[in-house]
């Protein structure tokens, strides 16, 4: 089979597409023949070989995919060959097969194209688990998502507003009215207006890190919860721990990838009983800004690179 391999770290021109062995599904384990893959900003600092992937993980990048079950390995049952399914991967997700343990496999929601149905398992998981298992988000409250534009952000704009929250977001001029039809309440330019002043969130869902740490605890609401899941603007940052009490606020600091098995299955089974018919009902969608040959995923990194594309970007086997 094919897929994108990283030789040596660097730019985009470092993704090549490459014969590699076919893998083969072990005890628990389902192999896919992947229809999709979609580029995740995970995907781009391992490209710069700044986070390596899990140990016994694929070397290869993507996080996600969608296809057809090719074969079951052992003890593997609730599956057929040939099924339709998308997965949350802790790598491999840029090839032509990828192992995964069946617990993190989930079915293509009805109505959800197969190609498109690759951008939905990362974003999903990620969002479930932060914003309602995490944060306790609840109906009524307010949620502030930190980089709407992107895939993580314009599917918690749906999932909140579906939640019954109002949401707030940060992104580009550009991308705002996409945004409110998405569900957006309100929406903030990050380059011109100062969001600490125009929202008191009680759940903040931050991409930045370092750069937003203060603002956001600013921003918050007493009692409020701010989950940081990206370090786009810094690792590191001065906090204000006596405004934070004063708030009675919680900070928390997730990353999906690097979960315990039974951690990851709990989020994939919860996001199947309660995110899926979220998507069968139309309430929630994949926002897809375009789809890219997988071997020229070079071009594709570029894309997320410029910060341009709204919703995720697809790589096509």
């Amino acid at each position: 089979m094919h897929a994108i391999t990283i030789p040596e770290p660097g730019g985009p021109e470092a993704l090549v597409w490459s014969e590699v062995p076919d893998p083969v599904p072990g005890p628990g384990e389902l192999l896919i023949e992947t229809a999709a893959s979609a580029v995740n900003r995970a995907d781009l600092m391992q490209r710069q070989g700044d986070y390596p992937p899990p140990k016994g993980a694929s070397p290869y990048p993507g996080l996600e995919c969608s296809g057809a079950v090719a074969a079951l390995g052992e003890g593997v049952t609730g599956f057929e060959v040939g099924e339709r399914v998308c997965a949350l991967l802790a790598g491999g997700g840029y090839a032509e097969r990828v192992v995964v343990p069946a617990a993190q496999v989930l079915p293509v929601p009805a109505g959800t194209d197969l190609v498109d149905a690759a951008a939905l398992p990362e974003v999903a998981c990620t969002v479930w688990s932060n914003v309602v298992m995490a944060a306790h988000l609840a109906k009524g409250e307010t949620l502030l998502v930190h980089g709407g534009g992107s895939g993580i952000g314009t599917f918690a704009i749906q999932l909140g507003r579906a939640l019954g929250a109002t949401v707030a977001t940060t992104a580009s001029r550009g991308k705002h009215a996409a945004l409110r039809e998405l569900g957006a309440d309100e929406t903030i330019d990050y380059a011109t207006e100062e969001f600490e002043k125009r929202v008191a969130p009680d759940v903040i869902l931050d991409i930045m890190g370092g750069s937003y740490l203060a603002r956001n605890v600013e921003a918050l609401r007493p009692d409020g919860r701010l989950v940081i899941i990206g370090t786009q603007g810094g690792r590191t940052a001065e906090l204000h721990i006596s405004k934070l009490l004063a708030k009675r606020g919680t900070l928390i600091a997730t990353a999906l990838r690097f979960r315990p098995a039974a951690q990851k299955a709990e989020i994939v089974r919860q996001v199947r009983e309660h995110v899926w018919p979220l998507i069968e009902s139309g309430a929630v969608r994949p926002v897809v800004d375009r789809r890219i040959p997988m071997r020229d995923a070079a071009e594709a990194h570029r894309v997320v690179e410029s910060g341009g594309h709204l919703g995720k970007v697809l790589l096509v086997a």
